[in-house]
């Protein structure tokens, strides 16, 4: 769950509403892109989620670790009880996973935060980067963006 956030920049939210079949191909295979709809997405807004290499490796394998019995009609994750997380237990979750590894200041929202700003410093742009996060405007990309010291020691380099 938190690989989602990391790897794709998805909310807590829509990882929390994802369902197998919107990942996982008819084949078994992850899907190189999936959409989420609009009941999925804050906003309300469908947008197409594209998955890297790294991540759709991680779901290949988590996805193998699936009981095989009527996963298609199934949360891609799941409680004990097989159903759905809210947005906020899966965000109550994060914070303890975050907390049992000692990072302090963390929330449900650093992964999404760190996607952006990795992407950001790789020097994709503020207009792909505000399609990948599914924000309508560029201004609330920008302030998820963090800009650190090897960031501007990098961008002094290029004057």
């Amino acid at each position: 769950m938190l690989l989602m956030t990391y790897y794709a920049g998805l909310r807590v939210s829509e990882v929390a509403a994802l369902n197998f079949n919107d990942v996982v191909a008819a084949d078994g295979s992850i899907k190189r892109e999936f959409q989420l709809a609009a009941e999925q997405v804050k906003g309300g807004h469908a947008r197409v989620v594209f998955v890297g290499e790294k991540l759709r490796r991680e779901l290949s394998t988590y996805v193998k670790t699936l009981k095989r019995r009527d996963q298609e009609q199934l949360p891609l994750f799941r409680t004990q009880k097989r159903d759905h997380f809210t947005a906020n237990t899966l965000c109550q979750h994060f914070l303890w996973l975050y907390r049992r590894a000692g990072i302090d200041g963390a929330s449900s929202h650093s992964g999404r935060r760190t996607f952006i700003t990795n992407l950001a410093a790789k020097g994709v742009g503020v207009r792909v980067l505000a399609a990948l996060a599914g924000h309508r405007s560029i201004s609330t990309t920008q302030a998820y963006i963090d800009v650190n010291d090897d960031m501007k020691r990098r961008a002094v380099e290029l004057a």
